[in-house]
């Protein structure tokens, strides 16, 4: 397993030899690291990751919620995610059309 430089827990499942993979594979990852909430799980490796922003309106003197979909690679050694769950992901190279982000922890609810 390879040290991605970010202080995570590394993943326990296996690795299916997926190259798109941070830990096992020779994908690099770079750049912000956002948590959100698991939404969609229905493409193939990918999941889509949503968001919510609250933000205060001066003007109006009332927080506003915004909300923001990033679609992210699932690697095969994360495991299992299901909607609802908390995510991690972070800024990858371009893996297709829409997919910029991957997957590196998902985190346990207590």
């Amino acid at each position: 397993m390879r040290d991605i430089g970010v202080d995570i827990v590394a993943p326990e499942g296996d690795w299916d030899g997926d190259k798109n993979c941070p830990f096992y594979g020779s994908l690099r990852v770079r750049g912000q690291i956002i948590e959100g909430t698991v939404s969609m799980t229905g493409m193939t490796n990918s999941i889509v990751v949503k968001r919510e922003v609250t933000r205060y309106m001066k003007k109006f003197e009332r927080y506003e919620k915004r909300t923001r979909r990033y679609a992210a690679h699932l690697p095969s050694c994360i495991g299992e995610v299901s909607s609802g769950d908390r995510v991690r992901i972070m800024e990858c190279r371009p893996l297709s059309k829409t997919v910029n982000f991957c997957v590196i922890e998902r985190e346990v609810a207590e």
